[in-house]
């Protein structure tokens, strides 16, 4: 048995519609301009292209949303909501057919990004880590499993509203990449392992929150998330 100079950090998990184990969380990829009208707002040509990919690190993920203190060195969070898809196996090079076999389950995600910090890295061609990968920046619901559902989620409403204002909403069938696509691609980079989650883009209409606010979201008939922004910590 292993013995650590430091204490090891706790596992990340999230909570499994139905049952008692929870899942536990390797590592968080995004899919960025998955959906041509999010792609417009951002600036972007939506023509179809290979998806583009990005890390949050496991300990981004706020596992059923509830309280997130605003974020440091930033003036302008903005919300994304997206579909998030749990794997329970992987590999190197899996064809679209292979994808659905890899699927654990599905939930809701809120990809939060600091929108300033990730403008400022653009225009000086720098990594734009710091703008997705902070603290908490992951919120993800109950997961509901893949045998639980009675067809994949590709279609059906994906939602946020800010103290009940509706902000986003869109439709699945919306994705420039399907699931299969974007576990193919994804695949094809890295090689998959069980526990990995994959926010899967998101539909325009993100903007800006800010503390004291309520971010409520929706996709299809999965569980939904709530997180609600606190003041900045001290």
């Amino acid at each position: 048995m292993s013995t650590f100079v430091i204490p090891p950090s706790p596992l990340v998990s999230l909570p499994v519609a139905g049952e008692v184990g929870r899942f536990p969380v390797r590592r968080v990829f995004c899919v960025g301009r998955n959906y041509a009208e999010h792609a417009r707002e951002m600036g972007v040509d939506p023509a179809r292209h290979p998806p583009v990919f990005f890390s949050k690190p496991a300990d981004a993920v706020l596992p059923e949303g509830g309280d997130l203190p605003y974020p440091p060195a930033t003036s302008d969070l903005h919300h994304e909501v997206e579909l998030v898809v749990a794997l329970k196996r992987g590999g190197l090079g899996i064809s679209v057919a292979q994808a659905d076999s890899c699927v654990f389950g599905y939930g809701v995600g809120i990809d939060l990004t600091r929108r300033d910090l990730q403008a400022k890295a653009k225009k000086a061609g720098e990594p734009w880590d710091m703008a997705k990968g902070f603290d908490l920046g992951a919120p993800v619901g109950v997961l509901s499993p893949a045998d639980s559902l009675s067809e994949p989620p590709t279609r059906g409403p994906i939602r946020l509203s800010v103290n009940g204002a509706v902000r986003q909403d869109g439709d699945l069938s919306q994705m420039i990449w399907s699931v299969g696509e974007i576990i193919h691609h994804l695949s094809t980079f890295v090689e998959l392992r069980p526990g990995d989650l994959i926010f899967t883009g998101t539909p325009s209409g993100v903007g800006a929150c800010g503390p004291g606010d309520t971010l409520d979201a929706m996709v299809g008939g999965l569980a939904s998330l709530s997180v609600r922004l606190l003041n900045p910590r001290l």
